[in-house]
């Protein structure tokens, strides 16, 4: 009789290379850019002492490339926000480092607290706004590298509702 549990593996897997992955030196899949982020955000070492804050803009710095992809380091005040818009080709997760983050789309507004991540596609329409009494920061992954932000109005986003989870 053969069952799910009949299957036993003789040996030693790891001797067996021709069936392990090489490890990539470089993300391709979306768990390998999310994955990316989250190992950026456990070393704080690697960026807290590049972190910035200014009054009149958002501040951001690029903190790594790579084959087709770039990583972005973000600072936000209390009420600084990234108007209304979408990343072109581009698909993106975006990691919330330190502080509170309130990103808003035409379905509502959602809170993302530090250690929250957020996959998106291309052309997906948010706003990122800082709606806390305390600076964020925050990591952007872009696959494709970032090339365009267009703009959108927000009167779709205007009245947005909080999204539960």
């Amino acid at each position: 009789m053969n069952s799910d549990n009949d299957l036993q593996i003789a040996g030693d897997i790891l001797e067996v290379q021709h069936l392990l992955q090489p490890r990539r030196e470089h993300p391709v899949t979306v768990a390998e850019f999310v994955g990316l982020a989250r190992a950026i955000a456990a070393d704080r070492a690697q960026w807290e002492h590049l972190v910035e804050y200014d009054a009149t803009s958002r501040w951001y710095h690029r903190l790594r490339t790579g084959p087709g992809y770039e990583v972005w380091l973000l600072s936000w005040v209390p009420g600084q926000g990234s108007g209304l818009h979408d990343h072109g080709r581009s698909s993106g997760v975006l990691t919330v480092l330190e502080g509170t983050l309130a990103e808003r789309t035409e379905r509502g507004t959602r809170a993302l607290s530090a250690g929250a991540q957020r996959v998106f596609a291309p052309g997906y329409v948010h706003e990122v706004v800082n709606d806390a009494l305390e600076p964020a920061v925050s990591l952007h992954v872009y696959y494709p590298g970032l090339t365009e932000m267009p703009m959108h109005t927000t009167q779709s986003c205007a009245a947005a509702r909080p999204v539960t989870a």
